[in-house]
């Protein structure tokens, strides 16, 4: 599947059409072209690669799965990965879709693997912004950028979410609570690794579009750059703090389950001295030698006052204590 759009002298004059005709397009001095391929076979790279004449290396990176995010410089174009996000607030779950892009003088030509990342707003977001499509590639390029570091925003907001929802179950009592706490921790500190790996290197990329070398960045777009440079700076440092906290809440809960652990022993530490007392006095009194009281009503009395007496002033004193 493919979608391709020309920009003339930074209007919109035609879309979806055949993509042996870019190079038609490309003729006019005045066109930029975006291609966005899905699911990509080796003859359609061939195509692209005939069409725009680019490098063998960034082809094999394109066709590669799981690139580390990244920006390559070429003679004649750059290549660039990223990675889109999307957080499932229900289960749990973290999907990362992968994004290549070529970028050339006058064209962008993006490479996913699955669905996932949602272009249909990405062309809204162009289409929104009318006035800055005379920019070119850099336009294209820019509603590209900002569309994914906004999907990390929405996917940390989410984790936010959830990260709350886990702090109000964090002290319950409950064991089954207590099992749900762990287990929806370790996956959100799960989510949160995956999303340090893609967010990370987001800030080279940022960087290396800005340089004054890479004339992709035209004096209109650079303040639209330096705000994704400091939206990127906002989401490494909130993926930082959030994996933080997480970590706190790993070992507030374990301090949380050894405190519950030592009242636990303590109660029934106190128990059992408790019931030590009777079992003492009637193993006592069931020798078979005699003893004061032997063979007397006095002698029950007396040992039933002792337990009475004995496990009453334990009960209390470890009441007293907060042992009970």
């Amino acid at each position: 599947m493919s979608r391709t759009r020309v920009y003339h002298n930074g209007e919109l004059s035609a879309e979806d059409f055949p993509v042996d005709d870019i190079s038609e397009h490309l003729k006019d001095e005045s066109a930029v072209v975006w291609l966005d391929v899905c699911r990509p076979t080796a003859a359609d790279f061939e195509k692209i690669r005939e069409e725009l004449g680019l490098h063998a290396l960034a082809i094999e990176d394109a066709t590669s799965r799981h690139e580390r995010p990244k920006l390559d410089h070429y003679e004649s174009h750059m290549f660039m990965t990223v990675y889109g996000v999307s957080y499932d607030k229900d289960d749990g779950d973290l999907e990362v879709h992968e994004i290549s892009a070529f970028i050339t003088e006058r064209a962008l030509i993006t490479v996913r693997d699955d669905d996932g990342f949602d272009v249909k707003e990405l062309t809204d977001r162009w289409d929104a912004q009318p006035d800055l499509a005379g920019s070119g590639v850099g336009f294209l390029l820019y509603g590209l950028l900002d569309a994914v570091v906004d999907g990390h925003f929405d996917a940390l907001q989410a984790i936010d979410e959830r990260i709350d929802g886990v702090e109000d179950v964090l002290f319950d009592e409950n064991p089954a609570s207590i099992r749900e706490v762990q287990r929806r921790t370790f996956r959100i500190r799960k989510a949160l690794g995956r999303v340090r790996k893609v967010v990370a290197p987001m800030r080279e990329i940022a960087n290396g579009l800005m340089r004054p070398d890479s004339d992709v960045v035209d004096e209109t777009m650079m303040p639209y750059y330096r705000d994704v440079y400091d939206h990127v700076l906002r989401v490494a440092e909130w993926t930082e703090s959030q994996r933080d906290f997480v970590g706190s809440m790993l070992e507030t809960n374990a301090t949380v389950q050894g405190n519950r652990q030592n009242t636990v022993m303590k109660k029934v530490t106190s128990w059992a001295a408790i019931i030590a007392v009777p079992t003492a006095i009637t193993g006592f009194y069931g020798q078979n030698i005699p003893y004061p009281g032997y063979d007397k009503m006095s002698g029950f009395i007396v040992s039933s006052t002792l337990i009475i007496v004995l496990s009453f002033s334990l009960y209390f004193a470890f009441r007293r204590w907060d042992w009970l």
